[in-house]
């Protein structure tokens, strides 16, 4: 186990059925599964999370990817596997502290909002904290201070129906962000969204992540979403992890003929990043005022890339040149998609 790891899987099995906490899953195969009429949700799967780390998992409907990430805060019970958070066997709490870990460092989002129709964006978000214990005053000052980072100062009174669908997800945002969790679920929050909206809240999750640096954990079934958030992906087929690597790795190196086709159709300048397609050396007559940084991304700099008419220098984590790229170069990789 990593020392920057703030949630590790080892061995996580979830199977469905008669029997199934008594079956050795030890050498089994998905085909010996489903032959001791077994239903194999997740399979072997062994992941860390990152301190900060935005983890997302992904795959096809019924691939598993749900299933693991409620093995992870145990609201399914494993059949069988280990998961540490932040060092402590999760597997060993009782169903009271885990219940107390949920409430006070965990924080989930689901695709359905399940906000409390009854009650306002304000008592709504405080509700959780309420649950925990705390005082009236200071669940709703925190509540107001989470509705404010999430854009929504000004709404506090309104009821659910009253907010459009963006709204309440944002409510549903809010509400686990109050509890200040140290680690965050989300289960494809933003996929019941019209396209302009999702768009909006992938946004505003990218601008709320630049602030809090939470470690969070989400479940998409859309690449481009994906390479979107992703600090690292995990692709699943039937239960299994087939490859967990970042969004470029993933385009560049696919595991096999499955991870292959989930990013046949993905433009590769939407994910390739400029120090795979930079000159390694700074040419002279570089721009003397535009600038790109080495990890972004060829589709976000390709525009002042092709305004400015001549190479650009290209910077590193410290500002310093480490490299040039001009349009011709970018030009070349997107018709041919083939690197330097």
């Amino acid at each position: 186990m990593s020392d920057d790891a703030k949630l590790v899987c080892r061995d996580v099995w979830k199977l469905f059925g008669k029997g199934a906490n008594r079956f050795p899953v030890s050498g089994s195969t998905l085909d010996s599964i489903k032959d001791a009429g077994l239903m194999p949700a997740v399979r072997a799967a062994s992941l860390e999370i990152g301190h900060g780390e935005i983890f997302v998992i992904m795959g096809l409907s019924g691939s598993g990817k749900s299933t693991l990430l409620r093995c992870m805060s145990r609201l399914i019970e494993p059949t069988h596997g280990q998961v540490f958070f932040e060092g402590e066997d999760l597997l060993q709490k009782s169903e009271r502290q885990m219940i107390e870990l949920r409430r006070h460092r965990m924080g989930m989002v689901f695709q359905h909002f399940a906000l409390l129709p009854h009650l306002s964006v304000l008592d709504n978000v405080a509700f959780p904290l309420d649950i925990q214990g705390q005082s009236k005053p200071t669940c709703l000052q925190r509540a107001r201070e989470v509705i404010e980072l999430v854009g929504l100062a000004g709404r506090e009174d309104n009821l659910p129906h009253e907010l459009s669908g963006g709204q309440q997800q944002r409510v549903g945002i809010a509400r686990s962000l109050a509890v200040e969790p140290e680690l965050w679920f989300l289960d494809e929050p933003f996929s019941a969204l019209d396209p302009l909206i999702r768009r909006e809240m992938q946004d505003e999750f990218l601008r709320l992540q630049g602030k809090l640096q939470k470690s969070i954990v989400f479940i998409t079934h859309d690449f481009d979403e994906a390479i979107r958030l992703a600090d690292r992906i995990a692709i699943m087929k039937d239960g299994a992890v087939i490859q967990v690597d970042t969004p470029e790795q993933l385009l560049l190196a696919p595991a096999d003929d499955y991870v292959q086709a989930f990013t046949r159709h993905i433009a590769k300048e939407k994910v390739i990043s400029v120090s795979r397609v930079m000159q390694p050396q700074a040419v002279a007559n570089v721009h003397p005022t535009i600038s790109v940084k080495h990890t972004d991304r060829l589709a976000d700099i390709a525009p002042q890339v092709y305004k400015a008419g001549q190479p650009v220098a290209v910077l590193d984590e410290h500002g310093n040149k480490c490299g040039s790229i001009d349009r011709e170069r970018i030009v070349e990789f997107v018709v041919t998609g083939e690197l330097p």
